[in-house]
């Protein structure tokens, strides 16, 4: 026998579950995406087929309704954290337990000047993301976004990059910077208000991006990722990944037009992507926190 076991998990793979609190005449929603992956002794499943210690993934998506009824949703985190918890001290094959929450924004309607009291309208592509982690007694928050696309139509320069016999890009000091950026930050505890911490580090990014004259998108990224470790003592650590969402200038000049930055072609493929960690000092690693399934969304 070559083959063994090396390491596995399983769970339930995007729970969709919309909460709506009607105690009062003004509704409240949190819409979430919610995949659960468990860790323990689940070897004999893999290896002989034997199912008794497997929790099916069915239950794990019941137990995303039930909660969602029972506690509420408080924030994603908040979430996630009552999930991962449950799975690991109350299931006892489960070692360990990672619960991925996406949740996606409404804004209130405005009618006849006034915000309505149930009616909503989906807010833009943006995502916002939770991801615990329940492993040998330790509880980890990882807080983030995903397709936040942002764009600065000046400020940003990229040149005295190294060229071969195939470079044909040429230097400028004056470019559009736009990215589809994916962000996630783990922080110390969970002893916090995590909406409101959320705010904040999206805001802190956001004044980043904008103010920061951009020698290249790597900068961009270090300098959005230590402001947010500077200004919240409860990060940690940030991870970015930033696709560069290309800006050409277009070439007017067959029409007898001049183009002084004002018209550009946007570039779908191929793109950069940059990605980076940024840890404060100090800190110490949490490796299975940032472990996910290769089917997770």
């Amino acid at each position: 026998m070559t083959a063994r076991l090396q390491s596995h998990q399983y769970g339930k793979a995007e729970t969709r579950v919309v909460r709506i609190v009607r105690d009062t005449p003004r509704h409240e929603i949190r819409d979430l995406n919610v995949s659960s992956a468990l860790r323990g002794d689940f070897e004999p499943a893999y290896l002989t087929g034997d199912q008794s210690a497997v929790l099916p993934t069915d239950t794990q998506k019941n137990m995303v309704f039930a909660y969602a009824k029972q506690h509420g949703v408080e924030s994603p985190e908040r979430f996630g954290m009552l999930l991962a918890e449950h799975f690991v001290n109350d299931i006892e094959p489960v070692r360990g337990a990672r619960v991925d929450v996406q949740e996606f924004a409404w804004v209130r309607a405005v009618v006849d000047g006034a915000e309505h009291d149930h009616t909503w309208v989906r807010s833009g592509q943006e995502v916002r993301t939770a991801s615990v982690t329940v492993d040998h007694g330790t509880t980890t928050v990882i807080a983030g976004l995903k397709d936040l696309t942002v764009l600065k139509s000046t400020g940003s320069e990229f040149r005295g990059f190294l060229k071969d016999e195939f470079t044909t890009l040429q230097e400028t000091t004056d470019r559009i910077l736009a990215t589809s950026l994916i962000a996630q930050w783990r922080y110390a505890g969970t002893d916090l208000d995590f909406d409101a911490t959320y705010a904040t580090v999206r805001a802190i990014m956001l004044s980043a991006f904008a103010n920061l004259h951009s020698l290249a998108l790597q900068q961009t990224l270090w300098h959005m990722g230590t402001q947010v470790i500077d200004q919240v003592p409860e990060v940690v650590e940030v991870r970015f990944a930033a696709p560069n969402k290309h800006h050409f200038l277009s070439d007017l000049s067959p029409f007898g037009l001049e183009n002084p930055g004002e018209v550009f072609w946007a570039a779908d493929r191929p793109y950069g992507l940059i990605e980076t960690a940024i840890v404060r000092e100090g800190a110490a690693p949490a490796d299975a926190a940032w472990t996910r399934s290769v089917g997770a969304p």
